[in-house]
């Protein structure tokens, strides 16, 4: 058996979000958009993020008038770093960060006639 990954496909969208502008400060709602995760996926990870040191969160200091406080996120330099080694790892020789490839629901291919493999081409 292999070893569990230190982050999540979900958790590397993150992060990979977050070290666009490490030192910026962000929404939660611009992550969400960035990455295209639901609101209960993406906060959970953000508030995982943070008890490991991560990530800081703080309050928006001045909100626009009408709308409420909005928490906002960045990296810390341990994040940085562990973000980096983690983007890094996952990324395969293209330059792209890995995805999980799916065949269907959980079904594998199909093999080839005879149970040969195929090249295309």
């Amino acid at each position: 058996m292999g070893t569990r990954p230190e982050f999540s496909a979900q958790t590397l969208s993150v992060l990979a979000a977050l070290c666009e502008v490490p030192s910026q400060w962000q929404h939660g709602y611009a992550l969400a958009k960035q990455t295209g995760l639901k609101s209960g996926t993406l906060y959970p990870i953000l508030i995982r993020l943070a008890d490991r040191g991560l990530i800081e969160a703080c309050w928006q200091e001045e909100p626009q008038p009408g709308r409420p406080r909005r928490h906002l996120y960045r990296l810390t330099a341990d994040g940085l770093a562990s973000a980096t080694g983690a983007l890094a790892a996952a990324v395969p020789s293209r330059g792209r960060p890995a995805a999980r490839q799916r065949s269907g629901r959980g079904v594998a291919a199909p093999a080839a006639p005879g149970g040969l493999t195929t090249a295309a081409g």
